[in-house]
């Protein structure tokens, strides 16, 4: 029993060893057997060492490997590394390393060995070694002959043969520190490598072992290829298309690093394409529009890549030839053609004749060659055209080469006609500027030819080169004059100007009004169709005494223009007559009249006299010529002011101020109500400008006197004085009696004046006695007066109302003076000259009197000396009751 327990303890004692000694499970069935055997490649180009081996079979996740490299033939371990490789890669496995060493100057050695689940290692394979370079009677120097890196490090080593040491390396007579590699090899250490300044860019390197022996090699050094940028194709003709590229930093042509550029199209089934920079050129794909290019630029420090997509229908660039050019004066005529099949498409070109003009415009190639041609360039002058083409107006092709050219020279050349009345001959004056000659040769004039054709007649005549107009008359039809200038390098082109016929229906434009500026004059008019050949504008000063100096300006195209405003001075008016040039001659479309700089002070108007007026208003009339050419300002209207005078018996009070504003300049007339009457007022008229009023003129006047507002006041006494009348009528003897016995005195009173006086006074005291409660009469006056010649016939002088006292005819009574015995309500009178020395004595009563019932007369007689002393009267009086 205890032997079978001790055989099955040692059976599994025994299992336990073979599990243990054998430590691959399932997967591993094969581990333990012989290693992979690697193979070793090497590069010495770039220094790297290549490892292969094949994959170990039934492993369940992955393989891993650990690989390491030995240096010299001591084997001295310098890399060591771990690599898993998935199982789903079958058949042989790879390694690059790259050496900071030449592979040349030692000997490197390579052995593998594998692991079964990441755990359990197997045995090493055997060594496998790339050999050294071996020195046989002089040393060898490595790297050599190859090309070097621009920034990088790298080692130089020197092999020297068996059994002798290297003493020393040197680079441009340089001498380095040796770094100990072993197996006699030593090697020095070059940082940040830079391309030599020399003609030749190469390293010269030398190396002498212990013997006295020594080798010279050279290395290049270069950059690597860089990244193409702005890479891009383009076509021409729809048929071949043409990539370009910026390919950076430009190589020395001694440099020995030479880079292949290659053009892969991949969306098409076309060759690779071997490319020469910047640029590459293959064959378009019939009916392919989209395009996948990738450039591949390669040289032996490495490789970079740009790729591109495009659509070839938006990447059309023509090709242009420009065939001709034209000069004119201030112009040029450009002719080109344009290469390839694009007559199914419209162009746009742009076209520059100077280095900062551009114009766009269409051109159709289908309609043989493009023309244009381009303003604004000075005579005498030499510029360059150039044209270049697009399709979409986005994509635009090469500017041709720039074609030189001169301008040529002629006469700025205008006319003023004036028409002779009742005539059919006209005066034509022809103003012509000297040519403005550029830069391009030296010019000199020596004489102008004027010519003229009218009616199948020419005439010619001379003038000298220091004469700039000519007068000539013509007659009413159509005339054509030419003006050319004979220079010292020939003559200038012809200026030629048309007189049309005479047309005395023609009505003349209305003038229109310009704005100010602070910089000059901007002008605008409307277009014609009848226009062919530009406009002219010229303008003169308006109103001024001396003769006017006509200046012109041609403006070749559009309708607008700008007068700068060292042409003007301030405070004169301007007319500008812009005329349209047609085949006919030209013709006057437009008068346009400003001012640069307008002043308010213009001159008064003049108020006409007599003023009308009224006791409520006054209507102010005056005369002002508000076109006058002479006016320093536009007249935009005007301003009327009427102020109030100040008397005495009104100081202290605010004059009354009235002003009125005429908008229309053509309005000379304005009523001002609201016044009073009877009052001076002072009248202004000024007239207005955009900046201010100008000068006043002034009027003083005074209102009339309204009559008609005393009415009521004469009227309502006189027809109170007639109600009385009526209703007394009646009684008329009984108050006639009862006033002589109140105002009579008594028979054989002999009453002087101041006794007249003095009952006057005693009189006015009794009256003013009563209280205003207790009487109901109204006032007692005297007064001077005249009577009226209705009431009495009698006392009143035929003659006239200025009586006075006179002699009774035929009886010795005291002299008569009239007496009004008519009747007037509540008003009692006196009717008296009184010399002027005298004063006159009034009795009112402000008072009310106590109720009586009967008549009291008073009577007053005068002697005779008194009533030649003044005119009296008797008065009569009467107090009612009520």
């Amino acid at each position: 029993m205890m032997t079978g327990n001790i055989e099955l303890f040692s059976a599994h004692l025994l299992g336990l060893y073979l599990i243990f000694s054998h430590p691959h499970t399932e997967g591993c069935a094969d581990f333990g057997s012989l290693p992979p055997k690697p193979n070793i490649r090497n590069f010495s180009a770039n220094q790297s060492l290549v490892v292969s081996w094949p994959r170990n079979r039934g492993a369940s996740e992955s393989d891993v490997y650990e690989i390491q490299i030995g240096r010299t033939k001591s084997r001295t371990i310098i890399y060591n590394r771990n690599v898993s490789i998935p199982t789903t890669d079958s058949g042989w496995s790879t390694l690059t390393w790259i050496s900071d060493l030449p592979l040349e100057c030692v000997d490197h050695s390579v052995r593998i060995r594998s692991f079964c689940n990441r755990t359990a290692a197997g045995p090493w394979s055997n060594w496998v070694t790339n050999h050294g370079a071996r020195a046989a009677d002089k040393p060898l120097i490595f790297p050599s002959k190859r090309i070097l890196k621009e920034g990088s490090s790298a080692t130089l080593c020197c092999v020297p043969p068996v059994g002798v040491n290297v003493t020393r390396i040197t680079l441009r007579q340089d001498s380095y520190p040796l770094l100990n590699i072993g197996d006699g090899v030593q090697a020095i250490l070059m940082t940040n490598l830079t391309i030599p300044n020399t003609h030749i860019k190469r390293l010269f390197f030398k190396c002498v072992d212990s013997t006295g022996n020594s080798n010279s090699v050279e290395n290049h050094i270069s950059f690597p290829p860089q990244k193409p940028r702005n890479l891009n194709c383009t076509t021409s003709d729809m048929t071949s298309i043409t990539c370009m590229w910026d390919p950076g930093r430009k190589r020395d042509e001694f440099d020995f690093n030479n880079q292949t550029h290659t053009l892969y199209i991949e969306n098409t089934d076309q060759t690779p394409v071997r490319c020469q920079p910047p640029s590459c050129t293959f064959p378009a794909v019939p009916q392919q529009q989209e395009y996948n290019i990738r450039l591949e630029v390669k040289d032996q420090l490495g490789e970079e890549t740009a790729t591109y997509s495009f659509n070839i229908s938006e990447r059309v660039s023509p090709v242009l030839e420009l065939d001709r050019v034209i000069p004119g004066v201030t112009d040029v005529s450009l002719i080109w053609t344009v290469e390839g099949n694009l007559t199914q498409n419209k162009l746009l070109c742009q076209v520059s004749a100077a280095n900062d003009t551009n114009r766009e415009l269409p051109c159709s190639s289908e309609d043989g060659p493009c023309k244009v041609r381009l303003d604004g360039l000075r005579p005498n002058r030499t510029y360059s055209a150039k044209v270049r083409c697009s399709i979409n107006g986005r994509f635009w092709g090469q500017w041709t080469a720039p074609v030189p050219f001169t301008t040529l020279v002629t006469l700025d050349l205008w006319r003023r006609i004036e028409s002779k009345p009742d005539s059919g001959i006209r005066n034509v004056t022809l103003l012509w500027k000297p040519p403005a000659f550029g830069t391009a040769t030296s010019v000199k004039i020596q004489s102008y030819a004027v010519q003229w054709s009218q009616e199948g007649q020419t005439v010619t005549e001379l003038k000298d080169s220091g004469q700039s107009q000519a007068v000539v008359l013509i007659g009413p039809s159509r005339c054509n004059f030419t003006v050319q200038a004979a220079l010292s390098t020939g003559s200038s082109i012809s200026a030629r100007i048309i007189i049309p016929p005479k047309d005395d229906s023609e009505i003349p434009p209305v003038k229109k009004r310009l704005s100010r500026t602070a910089d000059g004059f901007h002008l605008w008019w409307n277009e014609q169709t009848s226009v062919t050949c530009g406009h002219t504008v010229e303008w003169c000063i308006m109103g001024s005494k001396a003769p006017c100096t006509l200046q012109w300006m041609k403006v070749p195209k559009g309708n607008s223009t700008f007068l700068p405003a060292g042409y003007f001075k301030p405070e004169l008016r301007y007319s500008f007559n812009i005329y349209g040039c047609t085949d006919h001659g030209d013709k006057l479309l437009e008068i346009q009249t400003g001012y640069f700089q307008e002043s308010r002070y213009v001159e008064p108007p003049r108020i006409i006299q007599p003023v009308k007026r009224t006791y409520t208003s006054v209507t102010l009339e005056w005369h002002y010529d508000e076109d006058d050419p002479a006016q320093r300002a536009f007249i935009t209207g005007y301003l009327v002011t009427v102020q109030e005078v100040q008397t005495d018996a009104r100081l202290g009070h605010a004059a009354i101020l009235f002003n009125v504003s005429v908008g229309d300049p053509r309005q000379k007339s304005v009523t001002m109500e609201g016044l009073q009457q009877d009052q001076e007022y002072v009248c202004s008229v000024r007239a207005l400008t955009t900046v201010g009023p100008g000068s006043a003129a002034s009027i003083t006047i005074r209102t009339k006197v309204n009559n008609f507002s005393h009415l009521p006041k004469i009227l309502t006494p006189i027809l109170l004085l007639l109600g009385c009348t009526v209703l007394l009528w009646p009684q008329r003897k009984i108050l006639k009696n009862g006033l002589r016995e109140i105002f009579t005195y008594p028979a054989g009173m002999n009453i002087k004046t101041p006794e007249f006086e003095s009952f006057l006074n005693e009189t006015g005291q009794k009256l003013q006695s009563q209280r205003e409660e207790e009487c109901i009469s109204c006032d007692i006056e005297v007064l001077t007066v005249k009577p009226l010649w209705h009431e009495s016939s009698i006392l009143m002088d035929p003659e006239g109302t200025d009586t006075t006292c006179s002699p009774a005819p035929q009886s010795s009574l005291p002299p008569s003076c009239p007496l009004q015995t008519g009747y007037r309500p509540q008003s009692a009178v006196l009717l008296c000259q009184t010399p002027p020395h005298q004063q006159l004595r009034c009795i009112v009563n402000k008072s009310y009197l106590s109720p009586i019932t009967e008549f009291s007369e008073i009577r007053s007689s005068f002697e005779t000396s008194d009533c030649l002393q003044g005119s009296c009267a008797e008065l009569y009086g009467y107090i009612s009751d009520g």
